[in-house]
């Protein structure tokens, strides 16, 4: 199990102003970016890469589709690709988000939901995940981050936790014993909810130490007209998740974040950046697409500007 070194001794202040703060490439935190789930992301972490400059993007992130269980099963064809890219160098990292029930965003109602994750609890579908588990360590992808069910704590999911969460815990903790009886494998279990409280607060949620292994937090720049301070310090935001996580012995990881409701912002690129320096995460992987993004969205330039600067070093 991974532990968080000297997690609980950090300070937890928002650190928005310091510009010459470590970048998380050059911390020892691993990054990387969501750029797409298909074929053609592969390449294009080597171009955020040489966008970047000095420091190497090691993360690659992607999704399994949640609209059918044969396609959270991993369907052939869909995850050769970052099978290749990961074993192309020893350091990188895959992380995969799973979806835990299908029809995943079909918006279905709470009754249907709590159905489902009664079901669940009960191993209707722990078979699933098992072929799951068999195909990922077939293509080589034992030792994959799973983010199971992200974002629990919202409502745009029908993996969501708030219908009934002592279900989705005894369903989370189905899925990684079935996942975790797979030869061979050597997977990491990621719990990611959105910051913040959302529709429950997430330590509502959280399933137990022993089917944990990472402490994740998507942490996007909303609402609207909110600091980056207020993002440390609300009730179940950065500064609680930091806590948290120590106080659970389990290290801390930003599956997503990036800009959104405050559009160009770059105090909250900044912030971000320096809170990945003081308080190391496992890893960070910004959201690339528009309105998130920083390479792939030319509508953020000035984020742009400060993301490249801090994470690849002074523009050349």
């Amino acid at each position: 199990m991974l532990l968080l070194a000297g997690a609980a001794c950090v300070p937890v202040g928002g650190g928005t102003t310091d510009g010459r703060a470590r970048a998380a490439a050059g911390d020892g935190t691993a990054f990387g970016a969501y750029v797409g789930y298909d074929a053609a992301a592969v390449p294009r972490i080597a171009r955020l890469g040489a966008w970047v400059g000095k420091a190497t993007p090691v993360v690659g992130r992607a999704y399994l589709p949640g609209d059918r269980w044969h396609r959270i099963e991993g369907e052939p064809g869909h995850l050769e690709h970052w099978a290749r890219w990961r074993g192309a160098r020893p350091e990188r990292m895959f992380v995969l988000n799973v979806p835990m029930l299908e029809r995943n965003e079909a918006r279905l109602p709470d009754s249907v939901v709590r159905h489902e994750l009664a079901k669940g609890a009960g191993g209707a579908y722990d078979g699933h995940f098992r072929v799951l588990g068999r195909r990922l360590v077939s293509l080589g992808l034992a030792d994959t981050v799973l983010v199971l069910g992200w974002e629990m704590n919202g409502v745009s999911y029908t993996h969501r936790c708030g219908p009934d969460p002592a279900a989705w815990k005894r369903y989370w903790a189905r899925i990684v014993r079935a996942m975790r009886a797979v030869d061979g494998e050597r997977f990491r279990f990621e719990f990611a909810p959105n910051r913040g409280r959302d529709a429950i607060p997430w330590t509502a949620c959280y399933p137990g130490d022993a089917y944990v292994d990472i402490i994740g937090m998507d942490a996007y720049d909303q609402p609207a007209g909110m600091s980056f301070a207020g993002q440390v310090a609300e009730p179940y935001g950065l500064a609680a998740h930091v806590r948290f996580a120590a106080e659970h012995g389990k290290p801390i990881a930003y599956p997503e974040w990036g800009l959104y409701r405050n559009g160009d912002n770059p105090d909250y690129v900044r912030g971000m950046l320096n809170w990945f320096a003081r308080h190391r995460p496992l890893y960070q992987s910004i959201t690339d697409y528009c309105p998130h993004g920083v390479w792939q969205c030319r509508e953020n330039p000035r984020s742009s500007e400060v993301y490249r600067a801090l994470v690849g070093g002074p523009f050349g």
